[in-house]
């Protein structure tokens, strides 16, 4: 009779993971090349059993280095034993390089977290003060957010700062940073940790007080002697009081018999927000489509998307006869659904699904537009606006829009 060899015992699913000890090393001090070398080399070395890898992360700030890194033994006999064998090994690491290290045990499994929701709350400010960092990390505390990194993404021409935040619902976090942003003239947007953020690839711009300063229809109205009357229409219109299409159509007729040589010299004193051409060129070059829609006239709109070299556009037609406008529009007229729809039928072109767009508007007639984006952000916007978009900016430079998306200032320039 041929004996067998015992077939092995099935793994129970459900069982524990065998027994180890842990330890976090923290590492401080003034950064220089070979330290993280060093550190790991030492690791490799420690014995009797083999140490796993099971976290790590590294910043420098200002040349300084924090690096955090916690190891596990399967092999080890208790809680402590390997914290114990790894200071003798970090000592000489520390003599040899001149920054500090210090070992602590960890409990088993102590590295391995459980899946919580997690966020990043962008601070932006000129300057951030540091009564807006110790509100937003109260704010954060409050709703019962833990800060598990903090980064500088840029220090001009605003200073933000990223907080990876877990722990937080969605909802509440976002109300409670945006009284921490009011209260000290921050803005504070939180957007969820994933990959959708940064698989944005397009991004459609309102034209009147985003892409450029001022707005065209009131320019227009100062040419004909009816300024102040519009300009009053205009801003019950941004601020949601009047139906938009009813107010554009009242705003163009009182442009009847204006010399339509007119659209050209108010085309020609237009002024782009500070950062515009930044914020395109570089989502250009990171791949990004981009377009704008607007509630203002396509005779001022297209020269404008060709001379930036933008991939579309969407505006209302004046119309013409003569050789002066007419007051009246031709065509359908892109109002609050309209940029909607625009938006949409942009997204569409370009096989680009609509939670992987940005919309960026200041006016109630884009509030839809700004919902039906992945991301929305008013931007300088009416209050009205602002508290229904998903993140809002109120700094001077539309180039802000690129930290909102998690660039750093440092990848801005990769891409100029």
């Amino acid at each position: 009779m041929t004996d067998r060899a015992a077939a092995p015992a099935p793994t129970d699913p459900t069982a524990a993971p065998p027994t180890s000890d842990g330890a976090l090393l923290t590492v401080t001090g003034s950064d220089r090349p070979g330290v993280t070398a060093a550190l790991f080399a030492a690791l490799a070395q420690v014995g009797p059993h083999p140490v796993e890898v099971l976290d790590v992360e590294q910043v420098v700030v200002h040349g300084q280095l924090v690096l955090g890194v916690v190891v596990g033994s399967p092999e080890s006999g208790s809680v402590g034993s390997l914290a114990d064998r790894l200071r003798a090994a970090v000592a000489e690491v520390a003599s040899r390089t001149g920054v500090a290290v210090s070992v602590q045990p960890t409990a088993a499994g102590s590295a391995r977290q459980e899946r919580t929701a997690r966020h990043h709350v962008i601070v932006l400010g000129r300057p951030v003060p540091p009564a807006a960092v110790a509100g937003a990390a109260r704010a954060i505390a409050g709703v019962g957010g833990n800060i598990e990194a903090i980064r500088r993404l840029s220090d001009y021409p605003v200073t933000s700062f990223e907080l990876t935040v877990s722990g937080a619902a969605s909802t509440e976090l976002r109300t409670a940073l945006a009284t921490v942003a009011a209260e000290t003239g921050t803005d504070i947007a939180v957007e969820q940790v994933g990959l959708a953020r940064r698989g944005k690839r397009l991004i459609v711009l309102d034209v009147d007080s985003t892409l450029v300063r001022g707005e065209v229809i009131d320019e227009l109205a100062a040419r004909a002697g009816r300024a102040a009357e519009v300009a009053r229409i205009t801003a019950a219109a941004m601020n949601g009081e009047l139906d938009f299409e009813e107010s554009l159509r009242a705003r163009v007729a009182v442009l009847a018999g204006l010399p339509v040589g007119v659209l050209d010299e108010v085309r020609a004193h237009l002024v782009l927000t500070p950062g515009a051409r930044t914020l395109i060129r570089t989502l250009q070059r990171l791949g990004f489509r981009c377009g704008i829609v607007s509630g203002g006239f396509t005779q001022i709109t297209d020269p404008l998307a060709a001379e930036l070299g933008l991939d579309f556009a969407a505006a209302n037609t004046l119309e013409v006869a003569d050789g002066r406008l007419t007051g009246g529009l031709v065509g359908e007229v892109v109002d609050r659904a309209g940029k909607a729809r625009a938006l949409a039928r942009f997204a569409a072109q370009h096989g680009v699904p609509l939670d992987q767009t940005v919309a960026v508007g200041d006016g109630a007639n884009d509030l839809d537009m700004l919902n039906a984006a992945g991301l929305g952000i008013a931007f300088n916007a009416k209050p009205f606006v602002r508290d229904q978009a998903h993140a809002a900016l109120n700094q001077p430079y539309l180039d802000a829009v690129l930290q909102v998306l998690g660039f750093t200032r440092d990848e801005v320039l990769d891409a100029s």
